[in-house]
């Protein structure tokens, strides 16, 4: 009765007022926390098993290697293109080389098949002798003696000959003077034949009408073979 006349507060519990201040939710903690460890485990790998990470200078550098590199390949590649077109045209020059070859060498062998028949039909030397002077042929133009002359070894007594063939003109000068001249002589090898084809020098101012032929053999004087022709006007 003597007490405080002044009236307490309603509370509508018994525990007091219900409203509390506000915190961080423990949820969002945790997520937070988890963010951040996993991006620090992610780093950690990275730096420590990872590929290591590249200076600017380095990226550089290996852009420029990359570069050298792509040029080097197609500059090789361009090389390697050139040298396989080339051996294709060397292969294809070497086949036509083939082709030309073997005809050629038909052609050699029909030649020599002639020239065996010839060889078989030629005259006789006159005289006989073997080796013997078969078929000649003179032509006189601008004080020089064309000659051809076909010497052969019958085919029962073919071996290996050497010798020297001399040609003596019988002929006139510009003066009316007649007279014989020995021309220089010149070399003579064969087995069963060989064709003589040359030239030679005469006198100057003197023009032959006949020759003598005269073959010898190597170290001898004795003449093995001789024929007489008449050089045509």
């Amino acid at each position: 009765m003597f007490g405080s006349s002044k009236r307490q507060a309603f509370r509508p519990t018994a525990y007091g007022n219900s409203r509390r201040r506000r915190g961080i939710p423990r949820w969002l903690v945790l997520l937070l926390t988890g963010i951040v460890l996993g991006a620090g485990g992610l780093l950690f790998l990275q730096k420590s098993y990872g590929p290591t990470r590249l200076t600017v200078e380095q990226s550089e550098q290996l852009h420029y290697d990359l570069n050298s590199a792509n040029m080097d390949k197609q500059r090789l590649q361009s090389q390697l293109n050139q040298q396989t077109q080339e051996l294709k045209d060397a292969l294809a020059r070497i086949q036509s080389q083939e082709s030309e070859l073997q005809r050629q060498q038909q052609e050699i062998d029909r030649l020599n098949s002639d020239v065996a028949l010839f060889v078989e039909t030629a005259p006789p030397d006159p005289r006989g002798t073997s080796p013997g002077i078969r078929a000649v042929s003179f032509n006189f133009a601008n004080g020089q003696l064309d000659y051809h002359i076909l010497v052969m070894q019958d085919p029962d007594k073919v071996k290996p000959f050497t010798g020297e063939v001399t040609l003596v003109a019988a002929g006139r000068y510009s003066n009316g003077r007649n007279a014989n001249e020995e021309l220089p002589p010149f070399p003579i090898s064969l087995d069963r034949y060989t064709h003589l084809q040359g030239t030679v020098e005469v006198p100057e101012g003197f023009t032959p009408r006949e020759v003598t032929i005269q073959i010898r053999s190597e170290g001898s004087d004795r003449v093995v073979a001789m024929r007489v022709i008449r050089v045509p006007r």
